[in-house]
């Protein structure tokens, strides 16, 4: 993997930056933040097979795609990961992530915890994840509703859908309560400087001290 100089000129790999959370909780809203105030982050667009909503962009929100390209790309490895939800499929086209990842940038990937947790296993020093929790249930579902994009009888789908997500909140390295959505992206941003800064990512630093090192000793 190519290295990209940090903003104090240390050389650094990239990270697999993850958020989650029930539909509804807020990760989408965090997400484009992220992009709009974070330098180097690229984000990862999914394919998938539902259809498009009113107001999605091909190629910014999702890649649309029929099942027979789905599959095709999922047994051909081209796919980070994958998951099906209400129906229908979801994946992470593999080629763009390896060529961000690649050019030094971190990536951001919007996905549930099954995707999760295939990213994990194929590379977990490089993801670091970051579930979003509702301040309460009541809370959540006025949100769906708000939305006014699905059915009444998708909504109770999502609603009981929430129940099972939420069981998998322990397996995520940070817990974010989206009470208030910019506190909550002051608190996202937060982990994503911090991780930024691990020793372990900053390859360039052992190069760093052994120089700080020399010019101490003259």
């Amino acid at each position: 993997m190519a290295e990209r100089h940090g903003f104090d000129g240390v050389e650094r790999r990239g990270l697999m930056f993850v958020l989650s959370s029930p539909s509804g909780a807020g990760k989408t809203t965090l997400s484009r933040l992220l992009m709009e105030r974070m330098p180097e982050l690229s984000l990862s667009v999914s394919v998938t097979t539902r259809p498009m909503r009113p107001g999605e962009v091909e190629g910014r929100d999702y890649f649309f795609i029929d099942k027979v390209r789905f599959d095709a790309m999922s047994k051909g490895g081209e796919l980070l990961e994958s998951a099906t939800v209400f129906d229908h499929s979801y994946g992470t086209p593999r080629a763009p992530v390896e060529a961000a990842l690649s050019s030094g940038r971190d990536v951001l990937f919007d996905i549930d915890w099954q995707g999760t947790q295939q990213l994990r296993e194929k590379a977990r020093a490089d993801v670091v994840s970051v579930f979003i929790l509702p301040p309460s249930a009541a809370d959540l579902e006025k949100r769906l509703h708000t939305r006014a994009q699905d059915s009444d009888g998708v909504i109770r789908g999502r609603m009981s859908r929430a129940t099972h997500e939420l069981s998998h909140w322990a397996e995520y390295d940070y817990i974010v309560i989206n009470r208030d959505v910019d506190e909550a992206f002051a608190e996202v941003q937060s982990i994503l400087k911090a991780e930024r800064l691990k020793r372990e990512r900053r390859t360039g630093l052992t190069g760093f001290v052994r120089e700080l090192q020399r010019q101490l000793a003259q």
